[in-house]
């Protein structure tokens, strides 16, 4: 009689890896949020609150505008709101604000209101890294702000 030798074929240890690889990858893929993604919540988190602070301009009857604030003490600001009423931060480090007025050109501030009608405007929201990226918040002035397509 022969002995069969002891231990695992060449078959059986391919495939545990593969079932570990797959495993791990899929993991992996789960865990993983893309800066692309991140970008985008930010946008839609911003269009939100530019939405919620032209609806409290018009309201109140008060001139509210959003700017970035590079300097601080937050990441962007609402003038003509009382401090603390909206958000002032990103949830994501790292992310620049450019400000456009309806023919591209740069603006220092997004005029919010109180008129129901607004000048088109847009914000252009950038991820820095090694493959930068941007998504593009905008309103015709009728319309509410909006992630818009490139």
């Amino acid at each position: 009689m022969r002995r069969r030798a002891a231990g695992f074929t060449l078959l059986e240890l391919l495939v545990v890896i593969a079932i570990i690889a797959i495993a791990t990858a899929g993991v992996g893929f789960a865990l993983r949020d893309s800066g692309q993604a991140s970008l985008e919540r930010e946008g839609e988190r911003l269009a939100a609150l530019l939405e919620s602070a032209r609806a409290r301009s018009r309201a109140s009857g008060m001139v509210v505008r959003w700017r970035p604030t590079p300097q601080g003490p937050g990441d962007f600001t609402f003038d003509g709101l009382p401090p603390g009423a909206l958000p002032a931060q990103w949830l994501t480090s790292g992310i620049g604000a450019q400000l456009r007025g309806a023919g591209g050109e740069a603006v220092a501030a997004l005029q919010l209101g109180p008129d129901p009608i607004i000048a088109a405007q847009q914000v252009v929201l950038s991820l820095p890294g090694p493959q930068p990226q941007t998504v593009r918040i905008a309103t015709d002035g009728l319309r509410p702000f909006a992630i818009v397509s490139p």
